[in-house]
């Protein structure tokens, strides 16, 4: 996708400026340490009044590429499909022209996905106001639409574990339906371990069995790995840590 992938051989950018954008904030920093930044999205945001957004609190000096994290369909790093929360217009927005270097998008959950990762067969679930999913198969990432798929009563996995459904249920009944999710889940896919991210993952008292609870800052962290490899996946192992199993 011509602005949104480094040519085979390009150094690392040095400065990469991570977005994450959620249903309800947008929020950004340079590389994975530093001062967080964000704003309210909501059903009214687009991808232009976003960028606009970030452009007046972040200079085109001060990074040198961008990653972006979307609540929604990327394929091949291409958006392919408007969000659920958000406002419309993302599909075919031009993102490298808006802020005037390369950029490379992926699926929110599977950003974050990747910045929790420690090796081996991983699960992610973001909870929040959707419920995002990714599975990291021996470093090959796989997003998925696993959030949109039938659950029970005619409604989907989304409808019970994303914030909407927490409040129809209420925090103890959601708080069941995550530990319900997870066991089903966890099997079907013969994940090693499943990792919780998303802001409604510190809702729950306790944890499923065979989980760790997942950082949003990872989001930025997974946001600078994908720009450290040239294709979609990463190293079998994350460097430092062990792969971790149920």
């Amino acid at each position: 996708m011509p602005g949104n992938r480094t040519a085979p051989g390009r150094r690392v950018p040095r400065r990469i400026l991570v977005i994450d954008v959620g249903g309800t904030h947008v929020k950004f920093r340079i590389d994975g340490r530093g001062r967080i930044l964000k704003f309210p999205s909501g059903p009214e945001l687009g991808p232009g009044r976003m960028t606009r957004r970030i452009l007046k609190r972040v200079p085109e000096a001060a990074y040198d590429a961008v990653s972006i994290g979307y609540p929604g369909l990327v394929f091949h790093g291409r958006i392919a499909a408007e969000p659920h929360n958000l406002g419309d217009g993302w599909m075919g927005f031009d993102f490298a022209a808006a802020f005037g270097k390369p950029v490379r998008i992926v699926n929110d959950a599977a950003m974050q996905a990747i910045g929790s990762y420690r090796g081996g067969r991983m699960l992610f679930l973001g909870l929040g106001t959707g419920l995002g999913a990714t599975l990291i198969i021996d470093g090959v990432v796989e997003p998925t639409e696993i959030g949109h798929m039938p659950y029970r009563k005619g409604r989907s996995f989304e409808d019970f574990l994303g914030e909407r459904g927490r409040r129809r249920l209420g925090t103890r009944k959601w708080r069941r339906a995550v530990f319900d999710v997870v066991a089903h889940l966890e099997r079907a896919l013969e994940a090693d371990y499943v990792v919780l991210g998303g802001g409604n993952a510190a809702r729950l008292k306790k944890l499923p069995p065979g989980t760790r609870r997942g950082d949003n800052r990872d989001a930025f962290i997974g946001g600078v790995r994908i720009w450290q490899h040239r294709g979609p996946d990463l190293p079998p192992r994350a460097p430092g840590r062990k792969a971790v199993h149920a």
